[in-house]
């Protein structure tokens, strides 16, 4: 069987940490029993090199003719690259945006995983982390205020800036679902994060999320205020499964998840639509200033290849089999210069590859 990806290298560090992510399929493939047909497409800086613009019908249509997409970073140093001259509509991140509405990707997926291995990169407390932490934030991708009427206009004689902030219902069912169904694969847990005591989304949220817990009797429902989760992720991580939240609050959770893992160079992401298809990508930026020079940590990508054969291809074994041998991997002391500590061996991107690979088995 051939499993149909888009590979998007990306910009900066991409190219470099995708390679790795192909190699691991491929030899995922040869001990399971798939091959993959590969569709390279061009995005962001990229596509902007080559078409002058971040994202192409072209490339949408390809995208659409595959049955998932791995992508590395996007963008480049905005001090120095010349895609920043250009108007914000015609920059890398821009390609980013329209590729994920064109695609109708809803639905963001940030594991955070603190591995035992890596707990002294943890800025917490001992105490705190002591056993390692797992959990994951369902992002709602394609709403919110991010995607309302925003304009700046003066208004009795100053300048006044609105923002919009919109969901109905059945974009908060959609994503309330696919949040109930992730949490069946994992601990059963649900936290729902919302400003209920404020705002009227937050209340319209609140009521669909628990109209659609209904249909899962197996799973536990739990509420929490934005602020509240802020401070809880930091006290106490242990006690989140899935966070399900929306687009805005969900952006500033998962970058405070991430940091409390120590490396966001360990983090994968997903988003995906209504059907199967997903986009899977490193949550971390592009490094252009280690761009080229073979030291970029790959596991974030190679850890989102794995959601990959996991949610878009329903592979759980496979995905599993380059879970452990990343952590293998780890437990054999081997680190990237981004997660080196003392007494372990320091190895470049290509060599984190090639050692993931060799600990890949049924």
């Amino acid at each position: 069987m051939s499993l149909r990806i888009g590979i998007i290298k990306g910009d900066g560090i991409g190219p470099e940490i995708v390679t790795e992510a192909i190699k691991v399929l491929n030899k995922t493939g040869e001990i399971f029993d798939f091959s993959c047909d590969f569709k390279q497409l061009l995005l962001g800086g990229a596509s902007i090199d080559v078409h002058g613009v971040p994202l192409t019908e072209e490339t949408i249509a390809a995208a659409k003719q595959c049955e998932a997409v791995l992508m590395g970073s996007i963008g480049g140093d905005a001090k120095t690259s010349p895609w920043y001259q250009l108007e914000p509509s015609k920059r890398p991140e821009a390609g980013l945006l329209g590729i994920r509405k064109a695609l109708n990707l809803f639905a963001n997926l940030r594991p955070a995983i603190l591995y035992e291995e890596l707990k002294g990169a943890c800025p917490l407390k001992e105490e705190i982390t002591q056993g390692g932490f797992d959990l994951m934030i369902m992002r709602e991708l394609t709403g919110g205020l991010y995607f309302g009427r925003r304009e700046t206009k003066e208004i009795d004689g100053l300048l006044t800036a609105i923002d919009e902030l919109t969901y109905n219902e059945d974009e908060i069912r959609r994503i309330a679902k696919r949040g109930f169904d992730i949490a069946r694969k994992r601990r059963k847990k649900v936290t729902s994060v919302d400003k209920a005591n404020v705002l009227d989304s937050s209340r319209l949220w609140r009521k669909i999320v628990e109209e659609v817990a209904e249909e899962y009797p197996d799973v536990t429902l739990e509420h929490m205020l934005v602020d509240n989760c802020a401070m809880q992720l930091v006290k106490d991580p242990k006690q989140f499964d899935v966070i399900l939240t929306e687009n805005m609050f969900g952006d500033i959770l998962s970058d405070e998840a991430s940091m409390v893992t120590g490396s966001i160079g360990m983090l994968a992401s997903a988003s995906l639509n209504e059907t199967k298809f997903g986009l899977y990508e490193p949550s971390g930026g592009s490094a252009p200033d280690i761009a080229g020079k073979g030291i970029a940590n790959p596991i974030a990508t190679i850890l989102s290849a794995a959601m990959m054969l996991r949610f878009s291809f329903d592979r759980d074994q496979e995905a599993d089999a380059v879970e452990r041998a990343v952590s293998q991997t780890l437990r054999d002391g081997y680190r990237t210069i981004d997660i080196m500590s003392e007494g372990k061996i320091q190895v470049g991107t290509k060599e984190m590859g090639d050692l993931i690979c060799e600990r890949i088995h049924k």
